[in-house]
């Protein structure tokens, strides 16, 4: 598929790229440079070949030395200059990454070696830790020197840029300490305060978030452009960048605002002479506003990550989602969020990086059955869950239980980074057990089949997900059973089974005599009960595979019988 573009949009992004790149290569012939992710406090990813780059004179050699290892190379006619600096083991002692180039040096001080975290996504990535539920025993108590963290402030570009900004205690590497921790992302805090402890090696976490984001927003525009549920979207965001240059850009929007300021003040002032509130409709200066900058297609991805791409990283944490929730972004989130994943191990050089993602949780307010089994979360939700099980090396973290005030914003990040950390201490780094003699259980019970009984369904799940299938405290939230009429009501359910006989559970609802189809955690703010010995969650599922009707639009969700 080719998205056409009218030749001033294109003349347009053709002189950005060009003066973005022309700038970069006239510094590189004044000086030595290197983008932002390198940083004094940084941390090195352990046991990879370590990519190190920057910008030079032209052809001028680059030496790049770090403990007790170099490597020289010469920059490219651009000044583009990359080294690989053999693996090295975990290095809890900081010492100095030096680059040098003629009579030029670039000294990083105190760099660690250890795992090295990219954390992804939206706002509850971007959640910081003061703000959370744990603020006020987890903040004065976070004494991690070897725990370090970086925050990319939000931004977005049509084009990929080649370096994040360092200002007001953003783009620079900070050690984790009672003083510091608060700015840092909850989430991406509990996880790598828990590999921390456990694997005893340095932690370096990047927060590459943004708040309102789509997953759309973090693949790369080539990419877009491959996906059918994608067209639409771009031909809009294209049109708009047309109009925006037809109407003059920046000089013309303001000149429309003003005209429409002045309109709505004239309204404003008849209405206040004859004794009424001041009209609706006010100018909005965000509708006036240059529409190719900030959250648009590919916009954070070239802004927040395509500076880093490259870097040697142990890792993905994902959390992403709840802007695909409202009205009709379900449809291209389908494509849009496995992309993200394809996408990101492309850039970072890993065709296996592990990729763990985060469940959305639920908000808002439980209304009509129809509304809640129809909701975008429960697509939302299905595309996370199909995404995980057809992609090698991703995890996929339940999120939903811990959500107690129905806000888009959980108070509670410590199990969604405790979960986190489970899923990359037993998947990604093989950690055991010891007491089971068995990899560290992550995940909770996801669902395997059903049996039809009289009058009751017995559900069963995956082998070794069972193990100490509970309701807890025997209450059955969450479950939903229907007949052939596909109407869905409120079920009991029990766990039966479970010493000599595979535990299972069955549901019945004396409202379904004939039950076809079960539905669990199945809402836009999930209730549910069901776990495992280890208290993990059930994943949220269904039995059946009938077309969803979400409640915004004509669009029909299905999947493939």
């Amino acid at each position: 598929m080719h998205i056409h573009e009218s030749p001033f949009f294109s003349i347009k992004l053709t002189l950005l790229l060009a003066l973005i790149l022309g700038c970069s290569r006239v510094d590189a012939e004044q000086q030595l440079k290197m983008p932002n992710i390198f940083g004094d406090k940084m941390v090195l990813q352990r046991d990879k070949p370590i990519r190190i780059w920057g910008w030079a004179g032209a052809e001028n050699p680059v030496t790049v030395f770090f403990a007790g290892k170099s490597e020289t190379v010469i920059p490219d006619s651009k000044g583009r200059w990359e080294v690989a600096l053999a693996a090295m083991s975990a290095q809890s002692s900081g010492q100095a990454l030096t680059v040098r180039s003629n009579d030029e040096a670039l000294v990083f001080k105190d760099v660690l070696v250890g795992d090295v975290w990219l954390c992804g996504g939206q706002s509850n990535m971007e959640w910081r830790l003061r703000s959370s539920r744990d603020a006020d025993l987890e903040i004065p108590s976070s004494n991690y020197p070897a725990l370090r963290f970086l925050q990319i402030r939000p931004a977005g570009s049509p084009g990929p840029r080649e370096n994040f900004p360092r200002e007001k205690g953003e783009g620079a590497w900070i050690s984790c300490s009672p003083e510091t921790s608060g700015e840092c992302s909850a989430v991406a805090y509990f996880f790598g305060q828990r590999l921390h402890r456990r694997l005893d090696v340095p932690i370096g976490l990047i927060n590459a978030a943004w708040g309102g984001t789509m997953a759309q927003h973090w693949v790369s525009r080539e990419t877009l452009e491959t996906l059918p549920a994608a067209e639409s979207y771009l031909e809009a965001y294209d049109e708009k960048c047309r109009e925006w240059i037809a109407g003059g850009g920046e000089q013309g929007a303001s000149k429309r605002f003003e005209l429409a300021q002045k309109q709505w003040e004239a309204v404003a002032q008849e209405a206040r002479g004859r004794g009424e509130k001041d009209p609706p409709g006010r100018p909005n200066p965000r509708n006036y506003e240059d529409p190719a900058a900030g959250r648009i297609p590919a916009g954070p991805l070239n802004a927040m990550i395509m500076p880093m791409a490259g870097l040697s990283l142990r890792g993905v944490l994902f959390y992403q989602g709840e802007n695909n929730s409202f009205g009709d972004a379900w449809i291209p989130f389908r494509e849009t969020f496995p992309a993200v994943v394809s996408d990101w191990r492309k850039l970072f050089r890993n065709e296996k990086l592990p990729f763990g993602m985060i469940q959305i949780a639920g908000w808002s307010t439980r209304r009509s059955m129809t509304y809640d089994m129809n909701h975008h979360t429960n697509i939302v939700r299905e595309v996370q869950f199909n995404t995980w099980r057809a992609t090698p090396n991703t995890g996929l973290i339940v999120s939903f239980d811990a959500n107690s005030n129905s806000s888009i914003h959980p108070g509670r990040k410590y199990p969604v980074g405790d979960r986190a950390a489970r899923w990359a201490l037993s998947e990604v780094h093989g950690v055991m057990d010891s007491s089971r003699g068995k990899p560290l259980q992550w995940h909770g019970p996801i669902y395997d089949s059903m049996e039809k009984g009289k009058g009751r369904i017995r559900v069963i799940f995956e082998e070794g997900s069972d193990q100490g299938l509970r309701l807890e405290r025997t209450d059955a939230r969450g479950f939903y059973i229907a007949g052939p009429d596909r109407v869905f009501h409120h079920a009991e359910a029990r766990v039966i089974g479970g010493q000599k006989a595979r535990a299972m559970v069955e549901i019945w609802s004396e409202n379904v005599p004939d039950p076809v189809a079960v539905r669990y955690a199945w809402s836009n703010l999930p209730l549910g009960s069901l776990m495992n010995g280890k208290e993990l969650p059930a994943y949220p599922f269904r039995t059946d595979k009938w077309p969803l009707k979400p409640h915004y639009g004509e669009a029909l969700y299905e999947v493939s019988p």
